[in-house]
């Protein structure tokens, strides 16, 4: 089978505009509550408006990454079936608001984020934590290493960037769990960007280290945010792995139901999110990567990156939306 036989095979071409509206919609909706100290109120908005809009769309598509498990999550959960049925059967993984509390307090980077894949493409992740490391495109391959020390990943980056590891930013959640990890980087001379919330965001950063001044993504997240940055890089080239933490028998059990007979499995982003990949993010607040929605007074506008995997095209699209009757 040729390239464009692969492609065609692939998911449909006129996904990449319809999954823009989804992540606007939800953007828009989460961003009237910006800064209003309700991260559930802000949340519930959210999912409200992207799962309505996914029901607009013409697939068969299983959410994979959810809002949480049917019994915890009203809508949106794993499992939840969501499009027209009509049209390629999909897997998704979306947060209709990455960073609740960036969003409740008005912080940079909150996100609307969703990816979607051939069905059977990506990881059934459980909500546990996961140790994750990335860095963005124009490395050699498996450059970085989840089982090496961060000295040695940085010295490791730095080298491959022709630069002094004091010249590396490394981005971490700032959590009392990474009290060690960010000791060890500052021993380095390299420099960090704590984030209080959003490594989603924080993973994506690494694509574009001249725009947003982060080289290397460090430290321990959600796994079903694992998934959706990975679904990101595959489209871009970067780098990632994973290991999920997995450290108690229940969690064990958990895993094993959703398929992982492995727990202590290194995942790349390539074995997150396999075959093609669409993602996308639209900005709810202002950040390194994209703006916020802004509120006019007979307009909004939004700011989106859309990816695929299959093409490797990024593209950014600034919206000036006039009819406001659709949000």
């Amino acid at each position: 089978m040729n390239m464009a036989q692969n492609i065609a095979a692939g998911l449909d071409r006129i996904l990449t505009m319809e999954v823009v509206r989804v992540t606007e919609r939800a953007a828009v909706a989460a961003a009237r509550l910006r800064g209003r100290g309700d991260e559930k109120a802000a949340d519930q908005v959210a999912v409200d408006a992207m799962r309505q809009e996914l029901n607009r769309l013409a697939i068969k598509g299983t959410v994979v990454i959810g809002e949480g498990e049917r019994d915890e999550a009203p809508m949106l959960y794993i499992g939840e079936e969501v499009g027209t049925g009509k049209g390629p059967a999909v897997d998704i993984a979306l947060d209709p608001l990455e960073g609740t509390t960036i969003c409740a307090k008005n912080l940079p980077n909150a996100l609307a984020v969703i990816a979607i894949a051939e069905k059977g493409s990506l990881l059934f992740a459980p909500d546990v934590y996961m140790d994750k490391i990335a860095i963005g495109p124009g490395y050699p391959g498996d450059l970085i290493d989840i089982d090496a020390s961060p000295a040695e990943n940085l010295a490791n980056l730095a080298k491959a960037k022709g630069v002094a590891v004091s010249d590396i930013t490394a981005c971490i959640l700032d959590r009392p769990r990474h009290a060690r990890l960010i000791d060890a980087v500052r021993a380095t001379g390299a420099a960090i960007r704590l984030i209080g919330d959003g490594d989603v965001a924080g993973v994506i950063h690494t694509t574009d280290p001249d725009e947003t001044g982060i080289d290397i993504y460090l430290g321990t997240g959600g796994a079903p945010e694992g998934v959706l940055a990975a679904a990101a890089l595959r489209c871009t080239g970067g780098q990632m792995q994973g290991r999920l933490i997995l450290d108690t028998p229940e969690k064990v059990a958990r895993a094993q139901k959703m398929g992982i007979s492995d727990p202590k499995r290194i995942y790349r982003a390539q074995d997150m999110a396999r075959g093609d990949v669409l993602f996308a993010a639209t900005g709810v607040t202002d950040g390194n990567l994209l703006d916020g929605v802004k509120f006019g007074r007979t307009f909004i506008t939004t700011h989106t990156i859309v990816l695929r995997s299959s093409s490797r095209t990024v593209r950014e699209i600034k919206a000036r939306h006039q009819d406001l009757e659709k949000f």
